[in-house]
């Protein structure tokens, strides 16, 4: 298999041992059709050098990457799913691939998948994956990095040619199997098996893990779980800073649902705000609003405790508490960071960004439901820069109001980061582009009714021109 000198295999998780994960053999599908693939995400593992047909045996067939994983391996977890302990879940469709460097940072990436078949952990599933729930994840991925958000990326998308019966889509439905490529798949929920089965020295195996692969300058710290959990915490903070920033529900925020490096992944019913509602859910069983918008931060930090609460198995709670004690100063300084990386501006120090973070929301409030989330941020952002441009604009109206007026008064104190962005040709639009669930409808219908797959590969093409116009790094 022809990779390229960029690529570097690491395979470290399994160094962990049986206690950690189970050998599996991936399914074998009757179909093996290549519906994406990302090109520029395996560039940076060195991966684009593979040719189609060794591109599906990598991600269809799953045979072994070179000097890497010798078989797949399903992690094994605990988790608490709408605040319900389950002791029964695990990878259940899906496995840790392989594991390899990235070009120029050098930290380690993961690559694993969802819809690979049974495993230990499958239950009563079939352990495959349908491929709208594919094509969401890729669409999903795409945006928020766009975005700026800390995400999985979608490395490759195979359809599998197997009907598979779901009760959520009109069934028999087609299948998939996703491959995704992310900095650790070290879920809080690893931790909660081994408290769960009081075993402390697999918990300390796992903190020793996390922090030489992924913290390795908290190495030589006194106390490692503290110092895994305040960086946990920190990087946790980060993330839902972000999706608040963008507008982003994730749905489902239960502890297997989150990993110790702080980015997001396994998108299940996500949505992006139409506009700005703090009650807004993505999941139509989340009745109770437990993992709506405005509660993001709340459900994240209460899974922050359950992680600290395996913890005490290792240390002492009292330095626990204070890691746990730093995620809402974390939070705010990051919700203001996440803000005027959106609105493309120059932070003017904490008390001034605070003020503008605030005025910012009034005025998104203001403009009631004719004003929706993305175009908000298209319209103003460089700040006073674009105010020609949104006065000009189809909102024009909805900007006249008093809430508005002291948002335009903030922003014409701050300077536009790297104004030269404005030039771009996506701010000559009159729309920004947005991902809300009836542009996902209109992408797969195509598909599902007669496999056109052309919507789908220009809606990539059009997300693609938000991250080149906005620049925005994930970190």
């Amino acid at each position: 298999m022809p990779v390229s000198d960029r690529y570097r295999p690491d395979p470290r998780f399994m160094k962990l041992g049986p206690e950690f994960a189970d050998v599996v053999e991936p399914a074998r599908f009757p179909v093996e059709t290549l519906r994406f693939r990302n090109d520029r995400a395996a560039v940076t593992v060195g991966l684009d050098t593979l040719t189609p047909d060794e591109w599906l045996a990598a991600f269809a067939r799953f045979e072994p990457l070179p000097d890497n994983q010798p078989a797949p391996l399903a992690i094994r977890y605990h988790g608490h799913q709408f605040r319900t302990y389950n002791p029964e879940l695990g990878d259940g469709r899906g496995f840790l691939f392989a594991q390899m460097r990235e070009d120029g940072t050098d930290r380690l990436l993961d690559l694993a998948t969802k819809g690979s078949g049974q495993t230990p952990y499958s239950r009563f599933g079939d352990g495959r994956l349908t491929l709208k729930g594919g094509v969401r994840e890729v669409l999903a991925a795409s945006m928020l990095e766009a975005l700026g958000v800390p995400t999985s990326r979608a490395f490759s998308l195979v359809e599998t040619g197997e009907a598979l019966e779901r009760n959520d889509e009109p069934s028999p439905t087609r299948s998939a199997v996703l491959t995704r490529l992310s900095h650790s798949h070290i879920r809080f929920g690893v931790f909660q098996r081994h408290a769960f089965h009081e075993k402390p020295e697999h918990i300390t195996a796992l903190v020793d893990h996390s922090v030489e692969t992924y913290f390795p300058d908290l190495a030589d710290a006194a106390d490692r779980p503290m110092a895994l959990l305040k960086a946990v915490v920190e990087r946790t903070a980060r993330l839902v800073a972000n999706w608040m920033a963008a507008g982003f529900v994730h749905g489902v925020l239960n502890t297997d649902n989150m990993v110790v490096t702080g980015e997001s992944f396994d998108y299940g019913p996500w949505r992006f705000l139409p506009r700005n509602d703090p009650n807004f859910v993505a999941a139509y069983f989340d009745q109770t609003g437990l993992y709506s918008f405005g509660r993001q931060p709340e459900a994240a930090f209460w899974n922050l405790q359950q992680l600290a609460s395996c913890l005490t198995l290792v240390s002492q709670t009292e330095p626990l508490i204070e890691a746990l004690n730093g995620f809402a100063p974390t939070y705010r300084d990051a919700l203001m960071a996440a803000m005027l990386k959106r609105l493309g501006l120059k932070p003017r120090g904490a008390e001034a960004d605070l003020e503008l973070v605030n005025t910012a929301f009034a005025a998104l409030a203001s403009g009631g439901e004719p004003l929706r989330w993305e175009p908000f941020f298209f319209d103003w952002f460089g700040g006073e820069a674009s105010e020609a441009r949104a006065l000009a604009g189809p909102r024009a109206g909805i900007y006249d109001n008093e809430p508005f007026r002291a948002f335009r008064a903030q922003l014409a104190t701050y300077e536009p980061d790297r104004p030269e962005r404005l030039s771009d040709p996506y701010f000559a639009r009159t729309e920004p582009e947005e991902m809300l669930i009836e542009e996902v409808e209109a992408v797969w219908t195509p598909i599902a009714e007669r496999d056109d797959w052309s919507p789908f590969n220009e809606k990539l093409a059009r997300i693609e021109t938000v991250r080149r116009a906005l620049g925005i790094s994930v970190t």
